[in-house]
């Protein structure tokens, strides 16, 4: 089976070249999210990480609806920190409120120089389409 090339409605605006997901053989490559609003694009970014990280939980979130799955299927996460000594700590308090203590995504985080659109954090995944 060919490779399907996900763009949701209503999920962000890309900032590049790229789907919101691609799929193949029950995988969902979901590209990392930006802590933008889909309703205002061109507004400021939310203050702080934890704002940002909520949004972009949110963003993650509205993509894996718009192909009929939620955080539940997620299996692994990449997470990206624009100031990783300084925001890791709050970043994981706030990641950890979107999963179940027993149900945490695989999981790599890492400091950057820096992010699109001047972000503190961005966040892609993986899900697993459950078998029908």
């Amino acid at each position: 089976m060919m490779p399907l090339f996900h763009m949701v409605p209503g999920a962000p605006r890309p900032v590049a070249p790229f789907s919101h997901a691609a799929e193949a053989a029950g995988c969902i490559f979901l590209t990392g999210q930006m802590p933008t609003d889909p309703d205002a694009p061109d507004a400021p970014l939310p203050v702080g990480i934890a704002a940002q990280t909520h949004r972009v939980m949110a963003n993650l979130s509205l993509v894996l609806r718009g192909l009929g799955l939620d955080l539940s299927h997620v299996v692994q996460c990449r997470c990206y920190l624009a100031a990783f000594d300084r925001d890791y700590a709050t970043f994981n308090e706030t990641y950890r409120t979107y999963f179940a203590s027993d149900r945490l995504p695989a999981r790599t985080t890492v400091g950057v120089s820096g992010l699109a659109l001047g972000a503190l954090v961005e966040v892609d995944c993986v899900a697993v389409r459950p078998e029908e």
